[in-house]
């Protein structure tokens, strides 16, 4: 056995040195450090030594389960995602799964289940079995993904046997990309599995610097100082040549500095050498964007999109040119809600304790003219709303109608359509989503048609209620399918009622929600054509060759251009980021986005800057060095 472990890399042979000492694990590891190579060896490791014991190796995606599965082939190995391995586990106990679906639907704490309906009674779901699919149907018993997780981490909290069953079927439970898994799996794990008398080890693999999105519990650290999970620094870099890794680690907030590589073969190596590379900022001043002139001055070709790569933080200017405008206008240019937003601010600024429960959005604005004359300018809309109203009369018509109280809450951004982008077809989909329900109905309705048509019918067969007894059953199948796919021209709203009709997707909780909480927006999305979906499912499986900043994490190409663009979002601001202040958690948030951009690159980093300050202009020569950051003349 010892002799097997010289051959595994140093960080490798330090995760089994804890192993031996019956501590769980962490592998932290920067990008381009060769995770999934660790992890692979890890498993090898412990199928070698351990004959008679099972893992569980797990993660978000299908993609990644395939690539594990790929590169592993043994009877004792579970892959799969995070959500199968806890169903598989809590799915045996109908009726204690069952007493706590109840116990969340009661509940009013926010972490809970949604109940859909007020009237409706959870306890008449007692002595039924919660069923596990793609939709939602509490008043069926059905559950999805967001409530397998909280009744998961029910399940785990109140009954310690269950974590020692878990424990003693897995020896070992590995989680590769901890950082983007929810708080709560990782509570089930680390806090939870305290409970009851079983021991097993739980190693994670990861990168805390690389946690871009907002539902991954980010990093360890608080678990690390209770020392219930045990930290191992890969700091090598097989990746990215010299100045990229070099400036990454300028980046990192963290005390994790990257090196090169120490196998000579790795990509980032030439004779055993590790190679430079190149960084450059390039910036303009005036207000024209100059993007074409910054990419024609680089002589790439980008048409080569797996050589070199366009990444943009925003897609306001990729729904034209993608298909998909009117949908785009809808979550990111309503005027309207914006002008809501207004009035909203003016009734915190003066702490009014009025009650416009009873109120319309319009009343709301009477009432506050009425008492207010004198800030009549403050409480009416901007030019630019004026505009936006003044081409929306019937919008706005409806907008003072709607109730104030719900009216006051619909929240709408861009994150709720177009979240979760793949850079190709074949990648993979993050952990989570920021769709809304509405969007995510529609993209299972043309995801199963498009499972049809590619012949998978078994995935097909399991995101819909159609079912198949004959040969009858498959004609008019085939007839179903024919009938949606000739819809294009159809409204959003008649092909989601003629896809329910039909059987295959049925309206749900989470989209009956929607509608009682957004139907101003429901209305305004299902009068769209269909057609603007259909261009956005393409978008957002990458069959086009536009690409943002999100979702390359775990790509590489050769040459990188990063294109610093706030795209109106608040929760980013690239010129906190090299001018090193504002907001704390905008500024952190956009440096691990930055950090992860940057590392894509193989061979070359070029990063557009318009109009910095001179505090950005130092910082940027601090980072990329004097010589590398240039004026476009």
């Amino acid at each position: 056995m010892a002799e097997a472990r010289l051959i595994l890399e140093p960080e490798v042979q330090e995760i089994f040195n804890l192993i031996d000492e019956g501590k769980n694990f962490l592998l932290s590891g920067g990008a381009g450090s060769g995770k999934t190579y660790s992890l692979v060896q890890c498993i090898r490791q412990v199928l070698s030594e351990n004959l008679n014991c099972k893992i569980a190796c797990m993660t978000y995606t299908n993609a990644a389960v395939a690539e594990i599965r790929s590169r592993v082939s043994d009877h004792r190995l579970n892959v799969g995602t995070i959500h199968e391995f806890l169903w598989d586990l809590i799915r045996p106990y109908r009726v204690e799964l069952m007493d706590v679906l109840i116990r969340s639907l009661e509940s009013e704490d926010e972490s809970s289940i949604v109940n859909p309906d007020e009237d409706f009674d959870p306890s008449v779901l007692k002595g039924q079995e919660v069923k596990y699919k793609e939709y939602t149907l509490i008043r069926e018993g059905i559950i999805s993904h967001d409530e397998l997780l909280i009744v998961a981490h029910d399940m785990f909290k109140s009954h310690p046997k269950l974590c020692d069953i878990a424990k003693d079927r897995y020896k070992f439970i590995f989680v590769d990309e901890y950082q983007d898994t929810s708080a709560a799996v990782i509570e089930i794990f680390l806090d939870h599995f305290q409970q009851g008398v079983k021991k097993n080890i739980v190693g994670f693999f990861g990168d805390a610097m690389q946690s871009i999105y907002d539902d991954g519990v980010g990093n360890l650290d608080k678990y690390i100082k209770q020392q219930y999970v045990y930290e191992v620094k890969k700091e090598q870099n097989r990746r990215n040549p010299r100045l990229v890794f070099e400036l990454a680690n300028r980046l990192r907030t963290d005390s994790l500095q990257q090196t090169a590589s120490l196998d000579e073969n790795a990509p980032n190596m030439l004779n055993g050498v590790v190679i430079d590379g190149e960084i450059r900022l390039i910036y303009t001043e005036g207000p024209d964007d100059r993007l074409q002139h910054v990419k024609d001055s680089l002589g790439w070709d980008f048409s080569h999109s797996k050589e070199n790569k366009e990444l943009n933080l925003t897609h306001n200017l990729i729904a034209p040119k993608a298909g998909f405008p009117e949908l785009m206008l809808i979550y990111d240019g309503d005027k309207i809600l914006e002008y809501r937003d207004r009035i909203k601010r003016f009734i915190k600024s003066r702490k009014l304790l009025t009650d416009f429960s009873g109120f319309t959005f319009g009343q709301v604005i009477d009432n506050l003219i009425d008492n207010f004359p004198a800030e009549k300018p403050n409480l009416s809309p901007t030019a630019g709303m004026q505009q936006f109203i003044d081409l929306h009369p019937e919008l706005y018509d409806r907008a003072l109608a709607e109730p104030y109280e719900i009216f006051k809450r619909i929240y709408l951004s861009k994150d709720a359509l177009i979240d979760d982008k793949k850079d190709d077809p074949d990648g993979s989909s993050k952990a989570g989503s920021k769709r809304d329900a509405l969007i995510k109905h529609l993209f299972k309705i043309q995801h199963i048609i498009s499972l049809y048509e590619d012949k998978k019918f078994n995935e097909f067969l399991k995101r819909t209620e159609f079912k198949i007894r004959s040969v009858d059953d498959k004609k008019r199948l085939r007839d179903i399918i024919d009938e949606l796919r000739e819809m294009s021209n159809a409204s959003i709203g008649t092909v989601i009622d003629r896809a329910d009709e039909l059987g295959i997707c049925r309206k749900d909780d989470k989209l009956s929600i929607f509608i009682a909480r957004n139907r101003y927006v429901y209305d305004r999305v299902i009068n769209v054509k269909f057609i603007e979906f259909k261009k956005l499912y393409q978008y957002l499986e990458g069959y086009t060759p536009f690409s943002t900043q999100h979702k390359i994490k775990g790509a590489e190409f050769e040459n990188v251009l990063v294109v610093l663009d706030n795209g109106k979002w608040n929760k980013y601001n690239f010129n906190y980021l090299f001018e090193e202040a504002g907001t704390p958690s905008v500024l952190e948030r956009t440096k691990k986005l930055f950090y992860v951009c940057s590392t894509r690159s193989k061979k070359s980093l070029v990063v557009y800057y318009r109009n910095p300050s001179q505090k950005a202009l130092a910082t940027a020569k601090k980072w990329f060095g004097d010589a590398a950051v240039s004026r476009l003349s």
